[in-house]
């Protein structure tokens, strides 16, 4: 198992288009696979589990709610990079006052990617949040 503490399983329609086009479009790398119905992703030291998605129906990816968060170094260059690949974007890159520079896509199957860069080293309560004690 790769070193991170939560791994998320995300299914789609086919799991071998999820994979390349996650590959190529996110620059996650695939660590292992088994058959054409699951495999493992990597992306720095997080990772994700890609599963078939038990029903193909067009109602399961509009009521699709699953939202992800990656960071990523560089999130203006990933972006290009995503934007090149014709992933569906939701919102470019825009700076927040909680120290973070972020874009969301759309993938191939409807879950919601945020890339985020941190800019700013901010307490929460310099924005707005607060520390819980």
């Amino acid at each position: 198992m790769p070193p991170c503490t939560i791994i998320p399983v995300l299914g789609y329609s086919n799991v071998s288009e999820a994979i390349d086009w996650l590959c190529e479009t996110f620059g996650f790398t695939e660590r292992w696979r088994v058959g054409n119905h699951r495999a493992q992703l990597m992306f720095d030291s997080g990772a994700i589990v890609v599963t078939e998605r038990k029903t193909k129906s067009a109602e399961a990816t509009e009521n699709n709610n699953t939202s992800m968060m990656v960071r990523v170094r560089y999130v203006d260059g990933h972006y290009e990079h995503v934007r090149q690949h014709g992933a569906s974007i939701v919102s470019a890159p825009t700076d927040y006052p909680y120290g973070e520079r972020q874009y969301t896509v759309k993938d191939l199957a409807g879950h919601t990617w945020t890339f985020s860069q941190s800019v700013q080293d901010l307490a929460p309560e310099d924005w707005g949040g607060r520390t819980k004690t």
